[in-house]
């Protein structure tokens, strides 16, 4: 069982696109979040640009707009995203992502019935 799609909002595109390449312009803005950029006397922003070869893993760099807050709906407000680099974006989600990718596995086996066998065996072992 698939978890829904986010709602973003009818402008996010061009939101996202502004946050991309006005703000950031075209370099990932993380100065820490993803846990890789802290160095002593302090934090420093990441090297990877849009669209050329990564630096610090395989591949092209794709600039993404990654959400700091946990609004619902996604909001667009500036100072709630950042642009990352793909491995900054998925490193700073991580742990919602193992929070998602478990209550999908859950959700899939009490479709299946799989866990109906662990409330029996609650009320068995309170006896």
């Amino acid at each position: 069982m698939r978890r829904p799609k986010p709602r973003y909002c009818p402008y996010w595109r061009l939101f996202s696109r502004y946050v991309r390449d006005v703000l950031a312009r075209g370099q990932c803005m993380c100065t820490g979040e993803c846990g890789l950029h802290r160095t002593h006397p302090g934090p420093r922003r990441c090297v990877e640009r849009n669209h050329t070869p990564a630096v610090w893993a395989n591949g092209m760099v794709v600039l993404t707009t990654a959400h700091l807050c946990h609004c619902d709906p996604p909001c667009t407000l500036v100072r709630h995203v950042k642009s990352m680099c793909q491995r900054c974006h998925l490193l700073t989600d991580l742990r919602l992502h193992l929070q998602h990718a478990a209550e999908s596995r859950r959700a899939e086996k009490e479709a299946l019935g799989q866990l109906s066998f662990l409330a029996t065996d609650a009320r068995w072992r309170q006896r």
